[in-house]
């Protein structure tokens, strides 16, 4: 398992890379076929001081499933045991829908890790399905004109055909009031 920290407005102090080394070290044990850690700390000019320090963990496996939390505090390192944290519970989660989907058969493939150490009672989730579906026409615009349209319509996030890319791309609206740009690529 490869783990990689970088820092953003922050320096990565020996005493940082070890902490989050000790904490994302584990995560391996719990979900065995990982096989990348990427951290990403942040400090950044927030109006809260409790919003001002950030941790973000994006782990990937060989499966390609991509599992990612973020968390703000006013302590780095209260924000690395949270987002850890996190990223434990929605583990747990992912183990419980692949043992749901896998159940009655034999699937050597599926390999879950040891159970988590979480002392929390999760309540019978109702299985999630898609209850709606929508088609609509892709224009194509640059990523400047999308996020002048998903402002007009007032939505978090606008599906577009990015005429720069030859590709269908999504741009969101991220916690910090900025804008994400979704590119997917194949292998």
């Amino acid at each position: 398992m490869e783990i990689s920290i970088h820092g953003h407005n922050m320096e990565v102090t020996p005493r940082l890379k070890n902490y989050v080394e000790k904490k994302t070290v584990r995560l391996d044990r719990y979900m065995p076929n990982l096989n990348s850690v990427r951290v990403d700390l942040s400090a950044e000019n927030a109006r809260s001081a409790v919003e001002r320090q950030v941790a973000q963990v994006t782990i990937r496996d060989d499966r390609g499933t991509i599992l990612r939390a973020e968390e703000r505090s006013n302590d780095i390192f209260a924000a690395i045991d949270t987002v850890v944290d996190k990223l434990y519970r929605q583990i747990s989660r992912y183990q419980g829908k692949q043992k749901r989907k896998w159940r009655g058969e034999a699937n050597e493939d599926m390999t879950l890790g040891e159970p988590l150490p979480i002392e929390e009672e999760y309540e019978e989730v109702e299985e999630q399905k898609i209850v709606r579906y929508k088609r609509f026409v892709l224009q194509p615009m640059a990523a400047e004109e999308a996020v002048e349209q998903m402002e007009l319509l007032g939505h978090d996030f606008y599906v577009f055909f990015n005429m720069e890319d030859d590709a269908v791309n999504v741009l969101y609206k991220r916690h910090d009031g900025n804008y994400g740009l979704l590119q997917p690529e194949f292998d």
